[in-house]
């Protein structure tokens, strides 16, 4: 698999491993759900999950065939590519509000959910 970042040059780990710096190539064996989380200074931590379901040629009995009789070499490349956004940082004058905020939600026993 192949993960392509705009801008290239993100760090790029795949289940918690690191896999390297965009554009980051990985093999892998299984199929099923990979969590992918890409990191670059500037820029919004994007954390993705995909999902990969085998390809025909790897269903039960097919793939006998595609690996041991099939002449070729069959290869499953899966791309990636994500489109980065600029951190924004937020005004010294929301980071007191919301902070104002909290403080008399707590004073008053009321709880929130922290924000995304």
């Amino acid at each position: 698999m192949t993960v392509r970042t705009n801008p290239p040059g993100a760090l790029v780990s795949v289940d918690n491993q690191v896999i390297g710096t965009s554009p980051a190539a990985s093999s892998f064996t299984y199929y099923g759900t990979r969590e992918f989380r890409i990191e670059a200074d500037g820029y919004r931590t994007e954390t993705i999950r995909r999902r990969f379901d085998p390809p025909w040629y790897q269903w039960p009995g097919i793939d006998f065939i595609a690996e041991t009789l099939w002449p070729g070499e069959v290869r499953d490349e899966r791309i990636i590519d994500v489109q980065l956004v600029p951190r924004t940082v937020p005004a010294a004058e929301e980071v007191l509000s919301r902070a104002d905020s909290l403080r008399n939600q707590a004073n008053a026993g009321v709880i929130t959910a922290p924000r995304q």
